[in-house]
């Protein structure tokens, strides 16, 4: 019976990781039709290879974080703090979060992705430490719509949210893993 499971799970895991990769490359080749009928989106080689080269990080990233574990939860959280990390360097490098992509102030965003880095680098993937380090990350994303609104700079309430709950959702089934690794322990001693 384990191994008629295993091999399903097996089977769905592939057809996940086959689904993401052809889905980064359409989601690659959306700009490139795009340009061809309008030219609202005029994109150049450069920004083909940075979202190229985000794209195919976040994936790597995933695949290398997901075969760690066989934790569904662990997997889940990695896939939601990679997209939540993904979509707003994305969001913030194509057209800026507060104003346009060249105000200075958006480098503040990039300081929310520096923290989830290195909380990811400091915890060593142990799924305890990267709930913590997620709880930080949601608290440098609540502080950099706190400095914006004071400072008058805009008003990102929504976004933030938005970043914010994917960012406690991450944390939360970092935890759920962490206590699901640590029942197994104590089941096997």
């Amino acid at each position: 019976m384990s191994s008629r499971s295993e091999n399903v799970g097996s089977h769905r895991s592939r057809s996940l990781r086959k689904a993401y990769w052809a889905g980064a490359i359409i989601l690659l080749l959306v700009p490139l039709i795009a340009m061809q009928f309008t030219d609202e989106v005029n994109w150049d080689v450069a920004d083909f290879v940075i979202f190229g080269v985000l794209l195919f990080g976040v994936g790597i990233t995933y695949e290398l974080a997901a075969r760690k574990t066989g934790n569904a939860a662990f997997k889940t959280a990695i896939g939601l703090a990679l997209f939540a990390a993904f979509l707003q360097f994305w969001m913030n490098g194509a057209v800026g979060i507060i104003g346009s992509e060249d105000n200075d102030v958006n480098l503040m965003f990039y300081g929310v992705l520096l923290i989830a880095l290195i909380g990811f680098l400091v915890s060593r993937f142990d799924p305890l430490k990267l709930a913590i380090a997620m709880r930080i990350t949601a608290g440098a994303q609540a502080l950099v719509f706190v400095i914006a609104l004071v400072m008058g700079w805009g008003f990102t309430g929504p976004l933030t949210a938005f970043f914010m709950a994917m960012w406690l959702g991450a944390a939360r089934l970092f935890q759920k893993a962490g206590r699901d690794a640590e029942r197994a322990k104590i089941a096997r001693d």
